[in-house]
């Protein structure tokens, strides 16, 4: 299925506020001389819910004692806490790509509605929303089913097509309410326990998961069965719940990922290596790569490797970045990297590792490349993207 909507929280959904607002709860509270924890880091129920709301249910102050705390609460929001904001990372690009989907786009928050464009338009995103549903400053005890409500009327989106994406409880049940599918989000404030207890339909880790489900594509994780664990490699089939609700299979090999250099001399050569490659029971050329170790960073793997296989180092490297080699049932991601001021030592193979190392022309390359000569895939986008970037 796919939605004609998107409406999302905006505390700890798209954009990370805790800082803030937890800060200038713990100074209303501190003015007000009532016992809380220290750190204010430990404050977070007070991200997600009204702030009225808040300040009695956990410190079981009465309604009058509660608006004064809220108004200490805005004194240093307003002029400080509201900066101390910024977007999670991704939430531009989902914006973007949602846009470009013709998919609707709103807001529904127990935050206040200048607090909300205020922050919007600090980063320059507020142009995304189609609709922008916060609450008052004399009004905000709103339940979020109301907010939610508002939303989709401001849409002008039926409940069936849109979801409801959050980090808390509220969002939920306040979506549930309207009848709206719901996403919850494993980066924000609430916890995953929460969320299913709410009875989130769907739990996402990734900001790229939401256009997956905005568009009928995602695929949900309910069980992961091992089958093989060895050396490089593991396999597992998964059962996976498609957005329609459907039930399906997985076959995935699971790959610590890995790192390849083309490396370009002063010469105007490529360096390949020669190898015999066991699953092809053939001869290949590639650039130099190798898989990544555990922990360990691209970018020292990439010199590692390149040392090792070429017996070389390089004065510059150029990120070139990512490849996924075959989605279809791998995680393995290989990252590029161009290196060029070459210099020349000694090999350091590994015992089962036996290879040449050849310096061919660049021309000479593509045109092995092209005329299917070279068959490597990471080869084949890092000569073809170096030629593009580099103009050769």
């Amino acid at each position: 299925m796919r939605y004609s909507a998107v409406i999302f929280d905006f505390d700890g959904t798209i954009c990370d506020t805790g800082e803030g607002i937890l800060k200038s709860a713990k100074y209303a509270l501190d003015a007000f001389k009532i016992d809380c924890a220290e750190d204010y880091r430990e404050l977070t129920h007070f991200i997600g819910p009204p702030l009225l709301i808040t300040f009695q249910e956990e410190y079981g102050v009465d309604a009058q004692t509660a608006d004064a705390l809220v108004k200490k609460f805005r004194e240093r929001y307003t002029n400080t806490g509201i900066f101390e904001s910024e977007l999670y990372n991704g939430v531009r690009k989902l914006l973007t790509d949602l846009k470009n989907d013709n998919i609707k786009i709103g807001i529904a928050s127990s935050k206040p509605q200048n607090y909300i464009e205020t922050l919007l338009e600090k980063f320059s995103v507020k142009h995304f929303f189609d609709a922008i549903c916060g609450v008052s400053f004399n009004a905000d005890c709103e339940a979020k089913s109301s907010i939610i409500a508002r939303c989709l009327k401001e849409l002008d989106i039926p409940a069936n097509e849109a979801i409801m994406v959050g980090d808390k409880r509220f969002d939920i049940e306040g979506a549930k309410a309207n009848m709206l599918d719901t996403v919850g989000v494993l980066w924000g404030y609430g916890t995953k326990f929460e969320l299913i207890e709410a009875g989130a339909k769907f739990l996402v880790d990734k900001m790229s998961d939401i256009e997956a489900v905005a568009l009928g594509f995602y695929e949900q994780t309910d069980e992961v069965q091992g089958i093989f664990n060895g050396k490089i490699i593991t396999v597992h089939h998964d059962t996976v719940t498609l957005v329609d609700g459907h039930e399906t299979k997985r076959e995935v090999v699971e790959h610590p990922g890995g790192v390849a250099v083309i490396a370009l001399t002063d010469n105007n050569e490529v360096l390949l290596v020669r190898q015999f490659r066991y699953p092809y029971k053939e001869i290949i050329f590639e650039i130099p790569a190798g898989k990544l170790e555990k922990g360990e960073d691209p970018f020292e793997a990439g010199v590692r490797e390149f040392r090792e296989e070429c017996g070389a180092t390089a004065e510059n490297f150029e990120w070139l970045g990512e490849v996924y080699p075959t989605p279809g049932y791998t995680s393995e991601i290989i990252r590029l990297y161009a290196a060029t001021n070459i210099t020349f030592g000694e090999q350091k193979l590994d015992e089962d590792e036996h290879l040449d190392v050849i310096k061919m022309p660049f021309d000479e390359c593509v045109s092995r490349i092209m005329s299917g000569e070279i068959k490597d895939a990471k080869t084949i986008i890092g000569v073809l993207k170096l030629k593009e970037l580099k103009g050769l």
